[in-house]
């Protein structure tokens, strides 16, 4: 599998720490000191899930190598939906006209951009798809509270559009050489730690510790095992790409995996906790910095938990 060309959107609207040190007596020091945030996004009232996708969809077209129609599958990812019938994948079909396109939608927290792609994985392997488009859209701000002093100041809003083939098309993308992705509900307190119930308290997180053993423990676990699978030493790889909830959780898994800090790609000091658009975001970001050789690892963590991890090869 090869990513073909790959765009991200962030909504222009930024609120600094100051915005929540109103709201909750939160200072800039104590957020940034505890989750390496200094900004992040926030999406206007016109904007949502949805159009925050159709938005990254467009932001890539100028990169596809190949007519926006030949897309076959359409995989959505999000756990903030705008419409949980009409999904971000049915609303890209629909703005683009994609009419030979599958569409369906992915929900598995953070880690639901790796889990689209390991969908992907299957549609080709059975050789029902050959160009597949992942979308992945978090409006985080339309669930949470700003005055949630526990997690209320951490969400981002964003979204990513990734154009992944069979076969590989043009010379500037990635090969995706391993995915894995690991279901961990049996694991600590997987159900309660981070939790959107819409009828009752919206996106909460009130088991930061928990989150923060697991998360650190399993991401570098998804590195390891892509790494031993495929027969990598883990000095060959050039780029980490972690999941952007908390740069503490960064910093650990970094630090286990013995990588230098230059080694490791972050965006959540200026876009807040994108959910699980925040690895697809920070790809799209650094994507022109990757030369010929690079080896990247991505690795995820996701509420309910869930685990994931990608090696790319350029």
């Amino acid at each position: 599998m090869y990513i073909d060309a790959i765009a991200h959107y962030l909504p222009e609207t930024t609120l600094p720490n100051e915005y929540y040190a109103r709201l909750t007596g939160l200072t800039d020091e104590w957020i940034y000191g505890r989750s390496g945030i200094r900004t992040r996004t926030r999406a206007r009232p016109d904007e949502n899930t949805h159009t925050m996708a159709v938005e990254a969809v467009k932001a890539a077209m100028g990169r596809l190598p190949y007519p926006l129609k030949e897309v076959d599958l359409i995989v959505g990812a999000t756990y903030t939906p705008y419409d949980t019938v009409a999904t971000i994948a049915h609303a890209v079909q629909s703005n683009f006209t994609i009419p030979g396109a599958r569409a369906i939608l992915v929900s598995s927290a953070c880690s639901s951009f790796l889990n689209a792609v390991e969908v992907v994985e299957g549609y080709f392997a059975t050789n029902k798809s050959r160009k597949a488009l992942v979308v992945i859209s978090e409006h985080n701000s339309a669930y949470s509270d700003d005055r949630d002093e526990q997690a209320g100041h951490l969400w981002g809003d964003g979204a990513a559009a990734v154009f992944i083939s069979k076969d590989g098309h043009g010379e500037k993308g990635l090969e995706i050489l391993d995915i894995n992705t690991s279901g961990l509900g049996h694991v600590g307190k997987s159900l309660e730690a981070v939790h959107l119930r819409p009828n009752n308290g919206g996106l909460v997180m009130p088991h930061g510790r928990d989150i923060f053993v697991n998360a650190t423990k399993f991401m570098v676990t998804e590195v390891e095992t892509l790494l031993a699978r495929n027969h990598i030493a883990l000095e060959d790889i050039t780029y980490l790409i972690p999941h952007q909830a908390n740069m503490r959780i960064i910093t650990h898994v970094t630090q286990t995996l013995g990588m230098r800090d230059s080694q490791v790609i972050v965006n959540i000091e200026d876009a807040g906790n994108t959910g699980s658009a925040s690895t697809a975001i920070a790809l799209s970001q650094n994507w022109e910095r990757f030369v010929e050789g690079d080896l990247i690892a991505v690795t995820v963590f996701g509420g309910g938990y869930s685990s994931g991890g990608m090696l790319l090869k350029k």
